[in-house]
């Protein structure tokens, strides 16, 4: 029932210029490393590091991945071929533990309209944040809400961004995982300072339904989610309100972090017909003259859960707490530590097993030149 590790992991990011002339010509390159520092049989299986090949309870001393993307560059159009981590709404690279998901395939971003942008992609592999090994882009099954290992042959994502002045954006994207899912999102971010402190505002609709054959089953599903927050001076409180409509639990890529307002440390809170409601609070000591650190704390709390075979009506919340300081100066400047700590409970521990977790994340971000 206890998982411990430590490890230390290494990324080199390169990230190459462009070749003179009217069509641009470049070439990205990731490398991730991991080394276990401490770990044991009975409390393994982190997430941290891969499994070694001989013991599934025994964690790899270590692991490395590399990925490489060529790109050309016409005017403010890209288009990127080969490995890469993309941070879009339906397409979240995964970085929660030691080392991020990587994906593998074509992304094109234009934007030669000001304010405007547009994003096509197209995907076929994926690297897990645990593993080496190129793997066939897949739907995630947390909590077994689809079948496990359900591969496709592309996953492809079109999308266009708007920013209508500098307090008002918009975003819409459609998404397809072959013979699986189809998926829209559209989101709206807003922001209004008042005559004291100011208001924010960030609501996201998404709605997703199976297509083709269908080889994860069938899927009939709607999300609401919205944030408000309110700040002043170093406080910022906010209040947050999910729903889940249809009878699937939401689907997204395994190795992505769902684009939902309560997604938290632990949970998504995306269960079939699931309501929830979050409260959080977070401060910037810089406002009492200590920059550099930060706090936050959230309470989420869900019900009205679909339980695969159960009538009975399914509950969960979850508790998160983090401090953050990062170095503003002197030979450690940029370092910083995380203290992030979660407690989670529901009533269907047969789907989603209680927990209580503590992480420490120490990190170093520096340009090589």
């Amino acid at each position: 029932s206890k998982r411990e590790e430590w490890a230390q992991g290494f990324i080199l990011n390169v990230q190459s210029g462009y070749t003179q002339g009217p069509v641009g010509f470049g070439v990205d390159a990731l490398g991730m490393v991991g080394f276990k520092l401490d770990s044991s049989p009975a409390d393994s299986n982190s997430g941290l590091l891969p499994s070694s090949g001989h013991d599934p309870r025994h964690s790899a001393d270590q692991y490395a991945k590399m990925g490489l993307a060529a790109k050309v560059k016409v005017s403010n159009t890209v288009l990127k071929y080969g490995s890469m981590m993309p941070d879009v709404p339906l397409l979240k690279y995964n970085d929660g533990r030691l080392l991020p998901t990587m994906f593998h395939g074509a992304m094109l971003t234009s934007e030669e309209v000001r304010d405007l942008k547009f994003t096509l992609a197209r995907l076929d592999k994926y690297t897990a944040r645990d593993s080496t090994d190129r793997q066939d882009i897949r739907v995630h099954c947390k909590n077994k809400r689809y079948a496990c290992d359900i591969e496709a042959d592309h996953f492809d994502l079109a999308g266009v961004d708007y920013r209508f002045n500098e307090r008002f954006s918009a975003q819409y994207q459609v998404a397809k995982l072959e013979n699986i899912y189809r998926q829209h999102f559209l989101g709206l971010v807003a922001s209004q300072p008042l005559a004291v402190g100011s208001l924010s505002a960030d609501l996201r609709l998404i709605k997703s339904d199976d297509i083709g054959n269908a080889r994860a089953g069938e899927i009939d599903h709607r999300a609401f989610s919205g944030m408000l927050g309110y700040s002043l001076g170093g406080h910022k409180l906010s209040a947050g309100w999910q729903r889940m409509y249809g009878d699937s639990a939401m689907p997204y890529l395994d190795g992505t972090n769902p684009y939902l307002v309560n997604y938290a440390q632990v949970n998504d809170f995306a269960a079939a017909q699931e309501r929830s409601w979050q409260v959080r609070y977070d401060y910037d000591f810089k406002a009492l003259g200590v920059p550099g650190l930060t706090f936050f704390t959230r309470y989420i709390n869900g019900d009205n859960i679909k339980v695969p075979g159960s009538t009975a009506e399914g509950k969960e919340w979850e508790r998160d707490t983090e401090f953050k300081y990062q170095v503003q100066s002197g030979t450690f400047k940029d370092v910083s530590v995380r203290l992030r700590n979660s407690t989670y409970r529901s009533n269907y521990e047969k789907w989603a097993r209680d927990m209580d977790e503590t992480r420490v994340i120490v990190s170093y971000n520096f340009s090589i030149f």
